[in-house]
């Protein structure tokens, strides 16, 4: 298959719409990642998305929305909390779940009665939704286990001759996958944190929100998962990566002790005598929620086989970090 990237245009958006309508996969732009989209009602279109990133079929799919009247297609309850949640981070980077409507095939929610939902920001992927009519699923858009793709080139280098078409809107502005809230259950909890924090959720609610054990602890084979991005190996380079918890200066001492590639923040870079790759700022997790994905990737770019990640601060979107970090690093953490 011949995969064409291209920037969005009419023809192209066209295009891309013709694909889904036919059943078929394309990769787009979002405000958190690019994701790989099809039709959210169609069993055979969401296997084209398992089989294009060799996905486990027992990690659900978001369903993507444009509007309202969508909402009440894919869902079959509404509670009057995610109406609240919705009026003030829709569209943008919050996946709700809910039980899910019988439009909704079970391969989508991996054999659920719940489904995650999202309305997103990016106004190529809201004109596709708007011009086809139909509810797309879609996780990020790179083989599965590697970093996601936050530019459309990561998108080409993962998927090239296994789908159709990508279309480049640019470098995605949030950088991590959106936050999945539960509304399922008596209480909402949060799988999957990002750049909608817990704090957020709770005041606009006004009652507790809890965190899922997934979160910051690796699952078993055994258990069933609510959210993507809880169970298999996840946003992971080629080289093994480490998360040092330690000051600074304890910090560069082990990266120098065990010439492995430092991991770490804007300001860490010049002190570090050694290979250095940079996530962000310190103290500034929006800064490296924007850069965690594409630096991982660098990882593998300059050829790195070990890696030691610096121990980000875990407040706000800060969890977020931490979470893809921890996944990609397999859940190495040493404690200095």
């Amino acid at each position: 298959m011949e995969t064409l990237l291209a920037k969005p245009s009419q023809d192209i958006v066209d295009r891309a719409c013709e694909y889904i309508n036919n059943k078929q996969v394309v990769a787009l732009p979002t405000e958190t990642v690019y994701g790989l989209f099809a039709d959210a009602t169609s069993s055979c279109a969401c296997e084209e998305i398992f089989k294009a990133k060799e996905r486990p079929m027992d990690n659900p799919l978001i369903v993507h929305i444009c509007n309202y009247n969508m909402l009440t297609e894919v869902a079959a309850e509404i509670p009057e909390d995610a109406l609240k949640l919705a009026d003030v981070f829709w569209p943008g980077p919050l996946t709700i779940i809910l039980k899910k409507s019988d439009i909704i095939p079970d391969a989508i929610s991996a054999g659920l009665d719940t489904v995650g939902i999202r309305m997103p920001q990016n106004p190529v992927i809201l004109e596709i939704i708007s011009k086809t009519g139909l509810p797309l699923a879609g996780p990020s858009a790179n083989r599965s286990g590697r970093p996601s793709p936050t530019n459309a080139q990561y998108v080409y280098d993962d998927l090239k001759g296994r789908i159709p078409l990508i279309i480049d809107g640019g470098s995605c502005k949030v950088g991590v996958e959106s936050t999945v809230l539960s509304l399922a259950g008596d209480t909402p909890v949060i799988f999957r944190p990002g750049y909608v924090t817990q704090k957020q959720i709770s005041e606009v609610l006004g009652k507790q929100v809890l965190l899922s054990k997934g979160i910051t602890e690796e699952l078993s084979a055994e258990d069933k998962v609510l959210s993507p991005g809880l169970k298999h190996r996840h946003y992971a380079p080629k080289c093994e990566v480490t998360i040092i918890n330690a000051s600074f200066e304890k910090y560069r001492e082990k990266v120098l002790q065990d010439g492995a590639v430092a991991f770490c923040f804007e300001e860490y870079a010049d002190k570090i005598d050694g290979q250095c790759v940079v996530y962000g700022r310190k103290g500034d997790s929006a800064s490296q929620a924007a850069n965690l994905f594409t630096a991982l990737r660098k990882l593998d770019e300059i050829g790195a086989n070990k890696a030691y990640a610096a121990m980000p601060d875990m407040d706000d979107v800060g969890l977020a970090v931490y979470n893809r970090l921890l996944r990609s690093a397999e859940f190495r953490v040493v404690n200095l």
